[in-house]
């Protein structure tokens, strides 16, 4: 295989504010396998809350093993995954680029989408949810009167977190989900709870720090709505760890390292009757078309992250107000038309 690295610092419409951070551009790094006359693509972008996803620290572990990725002969991509992990084990956002590309080169060489590769249904798949960030109330009324959407993600984690959803609800009948990055105490997501079932929310996601385990059996036990885990749950070992303490789980491909250990994640999450969600992280249609292969495994996606970018670098997947519409193209369908 042939292996390219794309860098870009892509500009977003408008800033985007969670608890932790705000931010008006997203940097990431796009790999291109070429074997045979194709070329698959898998994206990383940068997250300062993740530890080696900064683009140096990216291109350089991709860098590393140049020689061993230019030697290989694709012939499964969970062989070259199981090579990469050895040398970019403490890099997963590297390897989930690598890892996208290799699956996307692997089905464009096989002429079939992963979808058909894997054997899985195309029907039915959830709608993407819309995220909402941390905004004054006025803001966001704007935001969904551009962006009229049945499902929003909204992003919590400020003082006046109750006011500003009690002024969402009058605004629209959608479907409300609740994303708290970590910012709540175990005692205030258990009263929360009880108003924000009242206000049709349906889940609250990651309302305690990571790590904070103990806290989430309480909160588990006293809760009014289901628990989704998205920090506290990176990679397969941290699946057990949430039974009893979450309702589900969100997989994001770069925390875990790609569409390959995703599968693992999936499966695993089923036999313990946890419900399945995956995020995305602000990337471009690029990493969005490899979360839709994934789709008919589902109960929740929130990939809207192309929406929130001023101009697109790729195309495939399709996400809209109406549904989620599945490239025709083989692989994950994602097709680079900026490269730099």
């Amino acid at each position: 295989m042939d292996l390219l690295i794309h860098k870009f610092d892509l500009p977003l419409k408008h800033v985007f504010a969670i608890s932790r951070r705000s931010f008006d551009s997203q940097k990431n790094i796009v790999v291109e396998l070429r074997q045979d006359g194709h070329s698959g693509f898998g994206e990383a972008t940068v997250n300062p809350y993740y530890p080696n996803t900064e683009i140096d620290t990216l291109e350089k572990s991709i860098e590393s093993i140049r020689s061993l990725i230019e030697n290989h002969k694709l012939i499964d991509p969970k062989i070259l995954w199981q090579e990469v992990q050895v040398f970019l084990k403490d890099v997963p956002f590297a390897m989930c680029a690598l890892d996208e590309a290799a699956n996307d080169l692997f089905g464009k060489l096989k002429g079939k989408s992963l979808i058909d590769l894997w054997g899985l249904p195309n029907e039915p798949l959830p709608i993407s949810s819309y995220t909402l960030g941390i905004e004054a109330p006025e803001i966001l009324i704007k935001r969904m009167q551009e962006t009229p959407w049945p499902v929003y993600k909204i992003k919590l984690g400020g003082p006046k977190d109750l006011e500003t959803l009690r002024i969402l609800r009058k605004e629209t009948t959608a479907k409300f989900r609740v994303d708290i990055n970590c910012a709540w105490t175990a005692e205030q997501t258990i009263e929360n709870s009880f108003i924000l079932k009242e206000l049709g929310v349906e889940f609250i996601e990651q309302p305690l720090p990571a790590d904070d385990w103990d806290a989430m059996e309480k909160v588990f036990k006293k809760s009014a709505l289901p628990l989704i885990a998205d920090e506290s749950c990176k990679k397969f070992d941290d699946i057990k760890k949430c039974v009893n303490r979450f309702h589900g789980i969100n997989i994001k491909l770069m925390k875990c390292g790609g569409l390959t250990p995703a599968k693992r994640m999936i499966e695993e999450a089923r036999s313990l009757d946890l419900k399945i969600m995956i995020g995305c992280m602000t990337e471009s249609t690029i990493g969005l078309s490899a979360i839709g292969q994934l789709l008919p495994l589902l109960d929740y996606v929130d990939m809207d992250g192309a929406l929130f970018l001023k101009e697109d670098i790729a195309t495939g997947v399709k996400v809209t107000k109406e549904g989620i519409e599945l490239p025709t193209a083989f692989g994950t369908g994602a097709q680079l038309i900026t490269a730099q």
